[in-house]
């Protein structure tokens, strides 16, 4: 680490010249990526949906079968 202090002049030149390196991403493929998050969020709802059910079955009907 540098000892050295900049102005806030200084830094602020050093943050635009930063954020001009910066790949922003076009419109297009923020809306792939969006809608691609909303796509696996679902997918996995549906699925951790599905795993708690056969859980859920299972267990009641074992403890049925074992609780008469």
């Amino acid at each position: 680490m540098a000892s050295t202090k900049t102005n806030p002049l200084q830094f602020i030149q050093q943050v635009r010249g930063e954020m001009a390196k910066i790949a922003w991403p076009g419109r297009r493929e923020v809306a792939i990526t969006t809608v691609m998050v909303f796509l696996m969020a679902t997918v996995t709802a549906i699925f951790f949906f599905f795993v708690d059910w056969f859980i859920r079955t299972g267990l009641t009907l074992t403890l049925n079968f074992f609780g008469s």
